[in-house]
């Protein structure tokens, strides 16, 4: 779900200069663009927030900067698998990327390096 006003793209809608990794696999993965004029990059954000896809949880941690956003959804604690919008400010709005992952049947996550933990789609 996207805010009201926005029109299915193209990725050559805005220049992304990010993705997202992720680190378990296999994966089925898809991605989608839209344009949202008049919008802001801050208020798409928070209407993003407001608006959950199918009662996921948020990862997002910070707040939203003047040029760009990331968005992040996980179906459950610690999972590494949802949705990760990247909002990008355009001439007339905003552009939004949608990139999703769903972990296969035998998807498998491995230990991260070092020890540690992986962080949360959508925080970087």
């Amino acid at each position: 779900m996207l805010p009201p006003g926005a029109v299915a793209s193209d990725a050559g809608i805005a220049v992304f200069g990010s993705y997202t990794g992720w680190p378990c696999g296999p994966i089925e993965e898809v991605s989608g663009f839209w344009a949202v004029p008049d919008a802001t990059v801050g208020g798409t954000a928070k209407w993003l927030l407001a608006h959950p896809p199918a009662d996921m949880i948020t990862t997002t941690v910070g707040s939203a900067i003047d040029d760009s956003t990331i968005v992040g959804f996980v179906p459950e604690p610690d999972a590494q698998e949802g949705i990760v919008y990247t909002i990008a400010r355009t001439d007339d709005g905003v552009a939004v990327r949608a990139e999703v992952a769903a972990l296969t049947a035998s998807g498998v996550c491995p230990e991260p390096p070092g020890g540690g933990q992986w962080g949360a789609p959508g925080q970087g």
